[in-house]
């Protein structure tokens, strides 16, 4: 089955950029996935059940943080996490 997704990126932007979605990771186990929160009310209660599974299923776990969830991630943020982390989950709780 071949099918096509068409992911939306939510930011302002007159004309969406395309992007190619990167290669998903065979296993878990063994991988080093961060955490990011985006600093919005119960998004750390939500990332603490996550990281919980993430763990059982063999996976490393990083916790990030970002400053404020009312502006993108700093730069140095999203570098570090692309360096120390195989994946990414970002908390979008309310």
């Amino acid at each position: 089955m071949n099918t096509q997704t068409t992911l939306l990126d939510p930011t302002a932007e007159l004309k969406p950029v395309e992007r190619q979605l990167l290669p998903r990771l065979a296993s878990l186990d063994g991988s080093t996935v961060g955490l990011l929160d985006i600093s919005k009310p119960r998004g750390k209660e939500f990332l603490d059940e996550i990281e919980k599974q993430l763990l059982e299923m063999g996976a490393q776990v990083k916790r990030y943080s970002k400053p404020t969830f009312t502006r993108v991630a700093p730069t140095e943020l999203t570098q570090k996490i692309s360096v120390e982390c195989d994946a990414v989950i970002e908390g979008l709780a309310d």
